[in-house]
């Protein structure tokens, strides 16, 4: 923190990793992490990672991996005290799994830095790598935006479908299914998207668009 009030930011991420390597339930660490990479993502550009000092490897001894809660895996967190003694890779899913989250943020961050340069191409590629690691709403709706530029419409339709599965009411994911489905010809089923959209966003000026060229069409 005092490293970050410096505006070191390197040295800052470098210690909230370590931190986290530690214990990876410190909150304030993840937060730290997060405000790292934007910061340094903005300074250094996207090869930011490679003008980082070493992070030191925490001794498993001194890690607290096990009495971590996940959300995504109810039972990892069962593993016991003493299972990394002997052989590595006791602890590897675990720490693969942060380290996996902490990439696939990035990566995202890639690809919404090249969707700002109309590298749309180049975005999708991004975000999917993103998601073979993290698969996160955004990332689906963000990808499904490259693709309705790139005028690949089914696949545009089917990463909202599985964002919908992540959140049922994302209105992004509602909206641009909705687009993509217009240019399918499968009326029916974007304007049941806008509608369903709209109970959530009664307002929203381009769903409403939308939904008077459909009931046009």
């Amino acid at each position: 923190a005092a490293y970050e009030a410096l505006e070191r930011y390197s040295l800052a991420y470098v210690d909230y990793k370590t931190a986290l390597q530690v214990d990876c339930s410190v909150q304030a660490a993840h937060d730290g992490v997060n405000r790292m990479t934007k910061a340094l993502l903005e300074k250094d550009g996207v090869n930011w990672r490679q003008k980082l000092p070493p992070i030191p490897t925490v001794p498993v001894s001194a890690q607290m991996r096990w009495s971590i809660p996940s959300a995504q895996a109810p039972g990892a967190n069962t593993a016991p005290a003493t299972a990394p003694q002997g052989e590595r890779g006791g602890n590897v899913p675990l720490d693969q799994t942060a380290d996996g989250m902490e990439r696939a943020r990035t990566l995202k961050e890639e690809g919404n830095e090249l969707v700002k340069k109309g590298n749309h191409k180049k975005a999708v590629e991004k975000y999917s790598e993103s998601l073979k690691l993290n698969k996160e709403c955004t990332t689906y709706t963000n990808r499904a935006l490259c693709y309705l530029t790139l005028k690949r419409y089914k696949e545009a339709a089917q990463d909202c479908t599985e964002a919908l599965k992540l959140d049922p009411k994302n209105v992004k994911a509602l909206y641009r299914r909705a687009q993509a489905l217009k240019e399918l010809k499968d009326y029916k089923s974007s304007i049941a998207d806008i509608k369903s959209l709209l109970k959530t966003e009664p307002k929203n000026t381009a769903a409403l668009r939308l939904l008077q060229e459909l009931s046009r069409g």
